[in-house]
């Protein structure tokens, strides 16, 4: 089973044993409107927790997205180079980023869980 947790920054993290699945929250995405770019790391990329991993564009802005724990990039959404406005349709789900094997699981005690992360929301209105 599979545990997500989130950032101050709005990005989430899904970890399944030593591997997370990196992506930006739907709060995120809305803030952001619609996506037209997404900037992928090479597999292999070592980044550190607060590094940057990705960078995000809308028709907004452009935005990082940084990296909550340390870790190796073993896979990227590819399909997100031809097709950004995934991450628009379904942020938490097809529109993940990147899975990292992660280095330091003791770093996701500094994260949120989905209950924290909705009540830290609710402050930013």
């Amino acid at each position: 089973m599979s545990t997500t947790y989130y950032t101050q920054d709005h990005e989430y993290i899904r970890v399944d044993g030593n591997v997370g699945t990196v992506g930006i929250t739907d709060h995120a995405q809305q803030q952001l409107g619609d996506i037209v770019f997404v900037e992928l790391p090479a597999s292999g990329k070592i980044v550190a927790k607060g590094e940057q991993a990705a960078v995000v564009e809308s028709v907004k802005a452009a935005s990082e997205v940084y990296a909550p724990v340390s870790g190796e990039v073993i896979e990227t959404n590819g399909e997100l180079e031809s097709e950004p406005a995934k991450v628009n349709e379904d942020a938490a789900g097809k529109g993940w980023f990147l899975k990292l094997r992660i280095k330091d699981a003791g770093e996701l005690s500094g994260l949120m869980d989905e209950a924290a992360y909705a009540a830290f929301v609710k402050t930013l209105d």
